[in-house]
């Protein structure tokens, strides 16, 4: 559905500051207690800003969290996803 898709695209710009980065924390592999320790706040906290990632995302768990980010292009794992396409060299443009 066309819709869906857009509205989609839509949700990432409705996170917060603070749920990209916890968002990034979690595409990283850390748990919501490390990610509490990191980020010195509560693991509570933690995980209602997770929890309100997840709905707003629309997905039910970390690894389609994860999978949602990447196709979204909110975090980089790795250089998935943010790696620059490689120029055409000087001779090629040239031809």
């Amino acid at each position: 559905m066309a819709g869906g898709e857009s509205s989609q695209r839509n949700i990432h710009g409705t996170l917060s500051e603070r749920e990209l980065q916890i968002l990034e924390l979690v595409a990283a592999g850390l748990t919501n207690q490390e990610i509490s320790e990191k980020l010195e706040i509560s693991k509570r906290t933690v995980d209602n800003h997770v929890s309100n990632i997840l709905t707003k995302t629309s997905t039910g768990n970390r690894v389609a969290l994860v999978r949602w980010a990447l196709q979204w292009g909110k975090v980089c794992i790795e250089e998935v996803n943010c790696c620059a396409l490689p120029r055409p060299q000087d001779d090629e443009i040239a031809s």
